[in-house]
């Protein structure tokens, strides 16, 4: 992809992190890649892959609702060669194709791209089945599978070139739905294992992630009016995790987690791992969803339920920071 400025950015925007602008990246990608085969398990128009399937037919594969066949063609073509990526629904490439991603992506160490789109709650009517509020617990946990999250549809398609030139397999979680809001609207350095800071500030840092990472700063401007200095930091790289983002930061008065995924085993779940190893730092607040199934709606009402509106966690950081 070409270097992003701000016209771009609102391009990207309005096609969303799991919209055209993954169809655009591959399309791009194949240009230069005559080994890169895109599979997808019946989902190639929400994926934005018309044109690239049309272009491009002897690099496409849909496989129907199948994804973890999907998975097994793809570990075979990994093995002869080429260059796969798979995508689908983040909870049925994540929960469905575990096992498979587990051990021909993770035990034999085939390389492939994976796709998860709509994860976290953006599915909205169509329910817990459709909801993936699970997928960074049970990625992280796979040896040799990179994890990556990123904040907006710019930062996707960045998440995608790094991919390709990364040497394991990548879990890449696309949150948010078309008009995603954007976080980066000029060129920036996208480094796998190296978070971005979005923000500067003194007194709290909030790491986030995925779309929960714009969330984060109206929160910072909503903490700004009352004389509170809010860093906000994009956890873009689950895993590796960025040691040294949490490490340089343990001056702040508070650390606070937000995502768009279970408190369990997500971002926050993995930052305080890293904390256990520490001998001194702030207290962390993970927020993001409790440990509870949600019921199908509006996704505005989704994450009201969830106390991850803007408002609503400015109050929650400042009940804790108070406190």
């Amino acid at each position: 992809m070409s270097v992003l400025n701000s016209t771009k950015a609102k391009i990207y925007s309005r096609l969303g992190q799991r919209g055209s602008i993954f169809g655009m990246a591959t399309l791009d990608a194949a240009q230069n890649d005559s080994q890169l085969m895109v599979l997808t398990a019946d989902l190639a128009s929400l994926s934005g892959l018309d044109r690239y399937a049309s272009k491009y037919p002897e690099q496409f594969l849909n496989i129907g609702i199948a994804e973890q066949n999907m998975l097994g063609i793809a570990a075979g073509l990994s093995a002869e060669g080429y260059h796969p990526v798979v995508t689908t629904y983040a909870t049925f490439i994540s929960l469905r194709s575990c096992e498979q991603i587990r051990h021909y992506l993770g035990y034999m160490g085939l390389k492939v791209i994976v796709i998860g789109s709509g994860a976290g709650l953006i599915q909205a009517y169509s329910g817990n089945t459709h909801y993936s509020v699970e997928d960074l617990a049970v990625m992280r946990a796979i040896p040799n599978l990179t994890v990556l999250s990123p904040a907006d549809a710019g930062s996707a398609v960045k998440a995608f070139d790094a991919s390709l030139k990364h040497d394991t397999s990548v879990y890449i979680r696309l949150t948010g739905g078309l008009n995603c809001p954007i976080v980066y609207k000029e060129e920036f350095d996208y480094v796998i294992g190296c978070a971005n800071t979005v923000r500067e500030g003194e007194d709290i840092v909030i790491f986030a992630t995925g779309v929960m990472v714009y969330q984060a700063l109206l929160v910072a401007d909503i903490l700004q009016e009352q004389e509170v200095r809010v860093k906000v930091v994009d956890m873009h790289s689950i895993k590796p995790i960025d040691i040294n983002a949490i490490r340089d930061n343990q001056s702040a008065k508070l650390f606070v987690s937000i995502e768009e995924h279970n408190v369990i085993g997500g971002l926050g779940g993995a930052i305080a791992e890293v904390l256990s190893e520490f001998t001194a730092y702030p207290k962390l607040l993970r927020l993001g969803i409790h440990d509870v199934f949600n019921i199908a709606g509006e996704y505005e009402n989704l994450l009201g339920q969830n106390r991850l509106l803007p408002q609503q966690l400015a109050e929650d950081i400042m009940g804790k920071y108070k406190g």
